[in-house]
């Protein structure tokens, strides 16, 4: 505080200097240039105060942007002498009720040149105030674009010096005009292909992006070179927060979003369609609580349903999302919590019966894939029978649309999840085959970032804790999206669906889950395998070294979406499969493990599963 109040009493005192000086030098001016002007000392004194008054307060208002750019500055400076003038002249001709033209001629561009003069002077000396001291105590840091953005972080980290963490030490910019050069004194010493070998050898602690016009590809080849430094990478807010940022620019600079690491753009949807079948209709979200239900609910209440009903079994996640929601909309937003489980019939029934919803979302479900293999008749009876009493109820309180949350582990089962998840699957199309009054759809994606049980919440909890990242195979590969993406994909799967589908989305290259843990941990300024272990600890029970989003005889179709593409439906034998579906469900109520995994080996063809014995 001390330094802010130091730097803005030399602010007072250089615009107060500026204001006299150039009062002085319009009067001395004219009487060098004997232009008939005999100005009194009466007159001159209350001009002077007219200007010093009015020219301050004005002044004071672009105060916050002196931590910019030197060019930004001057330009902001002389705008705001424009309105000063205009003030102070009206207020000079309502005291004198004449004003004379040849002082103000003259004293404007007197004015302006000293103006200019005192900034540069002033921004340079206190670039150097104190330089010496504090600089060895700083954080160093790069600077990743050399414009306007980047020259406003580099003033005020080289200027501010008690307050500000970091010192940059270069900048880099992808335009060769601007090499060799220097902003604010921090020199530009290459592109940003070269950030590598200019942080290793200036031992490059954090790096600065301060591009946030940067587009997705441009951002995404940025963050490989920085990848490849070891460094903690932050960003900066994007130019309409850097005039108004109240902690400071490199203060309130972040973490890079966890979208960063999908190496692919994120996928965004046309809204208008989810407008017509969302507002005004009763929508029921299961698992509301959990990562990609609550998710659910925050995307539906934008619509304005005429009621959201969250239905969870774990009263914690429902009462958060409760309160969000309460805390983003009031009670305006018609909401109800209920605390229910979907292997209820019963009381799955009486809440369809009460609110008879429009629209149902069906998150609920186990799909812990390691914790599943020790209890297969628990996945059953969440899963499948959770599903199945869902759908049912959907089709027989009429509901219009009802949509499954399925997963990429449902194509070719290997564990007792992804094969619950393919019952899942297969419930929703023999409904559809039947259903009169519902439209019945899924929708498959792979591995969402950061949600409940990712792998994300688990590296960032063993990077801040010290201990080793574990990977369960070095080739192991994942596809890969954000909660809102897949959310979205939910949302726009039930405004398509004509019953019966299974909708996919197209997430681009798999990731390699080690290249995310490598990633993750430069985020953290740290360097994989040095700083910060990684240990590959083998497959986990059922699990598998890559995912895949098609069944081989589902085959693919696209739609007006070119991101979602539809599987084909294939027929459910209704007879068949309902006398199975009874036999897996008294298998999994009288808890009968062996039973059940055998049971769903019959139910799904293309499930084989993986076990410790013969895991490969």
């Amino acid at each position: 505080m001390k330094k802010i109040f130091f730097h803005k009493s030399i602010y007072m005192l250089s615009d107060s200097l500026v204001q006299i000086l150039s009062i002085l030098g319009t009067y001395l001016l004219l009487r060098l240039f004997d232009l008939s002007y005999n100005p009194n000392f009466l007159p001159m004194a209350t001009i002077l105060g007219i200007v010093l008054g009015v020219s301050g307060q004005i002044l004071l208002v672009y105060d916050r942007v002196r931590t910019g750019a030197r060019r930004t500055i001057l330009l902001l400076s002389l705008l705001a002498l424009l309105p000063a003038n205009a003030v102070n002249l009206g207020l000079c001709w309502l005291v004198f009720r004449s004003v004379s033209w040849q002082f103000w001629v003259l004293y404007v561009p007197v004015q302006a040149v000293l103006q200019c003069a005192a900034r540069f002077t002033e921004t340079r000396a206190l670039l150097d105030i104190g330089k010496d001291e504090y600089v060895g105590q700083k954080i160093r840091a790069a600077i990743v674009g050399a414009g306007v953005a980047g020259e406003m972080v580099a003033m005020e980290m080289t200027q501010d010096h008690s307050s500000c963490q970091y010192y940059p030490i270069f900048l880099v910019d992808d335009n060769p005009k601007k090499w060799n050069t220097r902003v604010c004194g921090v020199p530009v010493w290459g592109a940003v292909q070269d950030l590598p070998e200019l942080c290793r050898r200036h031992e490059i602690r954090t790096i600065l992006l301060a591009i946030p016009s940067a587009t997705d590809e441009q951002r995404r080849r940025i963050m490989n070179f920085c990848s490849a430094t070891g460094c903690e990478v932050r960003e900066i807010p994007n130019f309409s927060q850097l005039l108004f940022q109240e902690k400071g620019i490199a203060a309130a600079s972040r973490p890079i979003n966890i979208e960063e690491l999908l190496g692919r753009p994120v996928v965004t949807f046309d809204n208008a369609e989810l407008d017509r079948m969302i507002r005004g209709k009763v929508c029921l979200v299961t698992g509301g609580g959990g990562s990609i239900g609550s998710e659910l609910c925050r995307q539906i209440a934008k619509y304005g349903p005429a009621r959201l009903i969250i239905l969870d079994i774990y009263e914690n996640n429902a009462y958060d999302i409760q309160q969000e929601l309460w805390m983003e909309y009031g009670r305006t937003l018609p909401l109800d919590i209920i605390i229910a489980s979907v292997r209820d019939y019963h009381k799955m029934n009486a809440v369809f019966a009460k609110y008879r919803p429009q629209v149902v979302f069906h998150a609920a479900a186990h799909k812990h894939v390691p914790l599943m293999e020790t209890v297969p008749e628990e996945a059953v009876k969440n899963n499948v029978l959770g599903t199945f009493h869902t759908a049912s109820l959907a089709e027989f309180y009429k509901a219009e649309i009802f949509v499954l949350i399925s997963t990429d582990k449902a194509v070719n089962p290997t564990n007792v999840m992804g094969a619950t998840k393919r019952c899942c699957e297969m419930v929703v199309q023999y409904m559809a085959q039947q259903a009169k009054y519902t439209r019945f759809t899924a929708v498959r994606f792979g591995n969402v970032l950061g949600s409940n049980g990712s792998v994300i919440p688990l590296f960032r909890r063993q990077i801040e804790s010290g201990r080793p990242v574990t990977v369960t195979h070095k080739d192991i590969i994942r596809y890969f999206m954000t909660i809102p993406e897949a959310v979205s994909l939910v949302l726009q799967a039930g405004a398509m669906a004509a019953g019966g589908e299974i909708f996919v989305l197209d997430m681009g290259e798999p990731v390699r889950i080690v290249t995310l843990a490598e990633n993750l941990i430069r985020q953290y300024g740290k360097e994989p395998y040095k700083d910060v272990p990684i240990l590959f600890v083998g497959l986990r029970p059922g699990e598998k070294l890559y995912e895949e989003l098609l069944m081989a005889e589902e085959g693919l179709r696209s739609t007006c979406h070119s991101k979602i593409f539809i599987g084909r439906q294939i027929d459910v034998q209704g007879d068949a499969f309902v006398r199975q579906l009874r036999r897996l469900k008294e298998a999994a109520m009288r808890d009968d493990s062996e039973a059940t995994v055998q049971l769903l080996e019959e139910l799904v063809p293309t499930f084989r599963h993986q076990t410790p014995d013969n895991q490969s």
